[in-house]
């Protein structure tokens, strides 16, 4: 049969469309959260559907199957996703395997719990893609933006491309810190 499922992974669906954006912008670990699995009155025969489809798709992409957590959830229902629920008693858990290593769990949470935090490369040379720039009276010029690599501390000489403005540091704030 064909429903949501089906929609979001042909050809022109969402779900494709959102995998890739994912893979492209660089996001190296993937979840997928069957939801509304409730409509489906809990039919494994379409969780392993859902499954086959989606490995084969996230495959495509370039993502590993095996390095990714499939969780049947309802949202709805908050089923699977703090909790493991009675409704999939042939539910045995995802597992994904990693550099790593392995990791298992029943529910959403945990498979959001055993994502590996990126690596900042703190060796690298400093880059730090401004966001934006604020001129406070009394303060000064204050750049904000996200370290990828390296390292910003105060009393640092850095210049900003494409401007070749240097400048020094004179205090770092992490937001709400």
């Amino acid at each position: 049969g064909t429903g949501e499922f089906e929609a979001g992974i042909s050809k022109d669906g969402q779900t494709r469309e959102h995998a890739l954006l994912a893979f492209t912008l660089g996001v190296k670990q993937l979840i997928v959260a069957i939801n509304k699995m409730d409509t489906t009155k809990w039919s494994e025969a379409r969780y392993q559907e859902i499954i086959k489809e989606a490995s084969s798709f996230i495959k495509k992409v370039g993502y590993n199957p095996k390095a990714v957590a499939f969780v049947p959830i309802s949202g709805f229902n908050g089923d699977n996703m703090l909790e493991p629920s009675s409704n999939c008693p042939w539910y045995k858990g995802w597992e994904k395997e990693t550099k790593a290593g392995k990791s298992t769990g029943k529910t959403l949470l945990e498979a959001i719990d055993a994502i590996e935090p990126p690596k900042r490369p703190t060796d690298k040379p400093l880059r730090l893609p401004l966001q934006d720039v604020y001129k406070i009276g009394g303060i000064g010029t204050v750049p904000v933006g996200r370290v990828e690599t390296g390292i910003i501390k105060p009393g640092m000489v850095v210049t900003f491309a494409p401007a070749n403005v240097t400048t020094e540091v004179k205090s770092v704030e992490m937001h709400h810190e």
